[in-house]
């Protein structure tokens, strides 16, 4: 079934929505459910999604990815202005979530850093089909991506958060932001750090928590 006509799944991440005051123009959500549905269905650049996953894309993985912008996304508008805010994703993987967190916000420019030929390749084929012109596939790691003075750089689950923060801090402005999501069991040990500042969350028939943590680059 299309994502498109799955209403179970489109009354879940719009209650997560809600839950948290943000609501979504109908065109935003319809890129949403296309984006989830060429994730899903797409099978020529190798297994995108466990299986398992793939019937709660939106409930899990859609909803995930916009967690920076349900708890950022008006300190991030009220920041722009004339000035085109540049955020990269390390590891972009099949997209998530920078590419959801693109079409919530076409006002910044992303770049999807990824280094796996068929992993850039679906990102290429995604970012032509939705007509994503605020954001950049790049096809390398994101230590030789050249990408530098970013407000933003994200990471979803791609390893410890000690590990992440200092492959992000090279590429980050002064006063620019780091952004990860993790399963609050892993970051944990951070809680009195006043470096990094957590916001913990819970997804759609999920039992987990998670967490949204960011770090500021004040050096």
């Amino acid at each position: 079934m299309s994502y498109r006509t799955n209403k179970a799944q489109q009354d879940l991440l719009n209650q997560f929505l809600a839950e948290h005051s943000v609501q979504l123009s109908e065109d935003t959500l319809d890129k949403l459910y296309q984006f989830a549905d060429l994730v899903v269905d797409t099978k020529e650049f190798g297994n995108l999604i466990s299986a398992k996953d793939a019937g709660k894309f939106l409930s899990r993985h859609i909803a995930d990815s916009l967690v920076p912008f349900v708890f950022m996304g008006k300190e991030i508008s009220d920041q722009i202005g004339n000035d085109k805010k540049r955020w990269a994703d390390m590891g972009a993987g099949a997209g998530c979530p920078v590419f959801p967190l693109a079409i919530a916000m076409p006002n910044v420019q992303f770049y999807a850093v990824e280094p796996r030929h068929m992993r850039v390749n679906f990102m290429q084929m995604v970012k032509e089909k939705l007509h994503l012109d605020n954001l950049t596939v790049v096809g390398k790691r994101f230590e030789t991506s050249g990408l530098t003075d970013l407000d933003f750089i994200s990471c979803r689950a791609l390893s410890t958060f000690e590990n992440d923060w200092e492959r992000a801090q090279a590429g980050l402005k002064k006063g620019g932001t780091f952004v990860t999501l993790k399963s609050y069991n892993n970051i944990v040990h951070l809680e009195n750090d006043p470096k990094v500042h957590i916001q913990k969350y819970v997804l759609p028939e999920e039992e987990q928590v998670y967490a949204l943590v960011t770090r500021g680059n004040n050096e």
